[in-house]
C-alpha cells in the first residue's frame, strides 16, 4: 500500500515518460529521412527477414500488398490503368465480372 501511495504522490515519472516519448518521436521523425536512419531501418528490416526465414515467425512478415494501403492514390491509378489495359487487350475477364466486350468501348478509344 505504501508503494502505491508513493507512486501517486510522486508524479515525476509521469512527466519524464511523456517528455521521453515526445523527444523519441521527434528524433524518429528527424532520423527517418537521413542516411543513418535509412541505413538503420534497412538493418532492422534485414534482421526481421532473418527471423522470419530462420524461425518461421510469420507475424513479422509485411503483407505483399502493404504498399496499397500506404499509397492509396498510386493504387487507384494502377488499378485504373490495369483495367484499361484489360479492356484494350480484349476485355476477357478471368473472374467473369460482367465487363462488356471491347467493341462497346471502341468509340471511347
Amino acid at each position: 500500500m505504501e508503494m502505491i501511495d508513493r507512486m501517486f504522490a510522486d508524479t515525476l515519472w509521469i512527466w519524464t515518460a511523456i517528455a521521453g516519448s515526445i523527444v523519441g518521436a521527434i528524433a524518429l521523425a528527424y532520423l527517418k529521412d537521413t542516411r543513418a536512419g535509412i541505413w538503420f531501418y534497412g538493418k532492422v528490416d534485414q534482421c526481421l527477414d532473418f527471423l522470419v526465414a530462420r524461425y518461421g515467425w510469420t507475424w513479422l512478415e509485411q503483407p505483399t500488398d502493404a504498399w496499397r494501403k500506404k499509397y492509396p492514390f498510386v493504387t487507384k491509378k494502377i488499378d485504373e490503368l490495369e483495367e484499361r489495359i484489360r479492356i484494350l487487350e480484349g476485355g476477357n475477364s478471368m473472374e467473369g465480372d460482367g465487363v462488356p466486350p471491347v467493341s462497346q468501348y471502341e468509340d471511347r478509344l
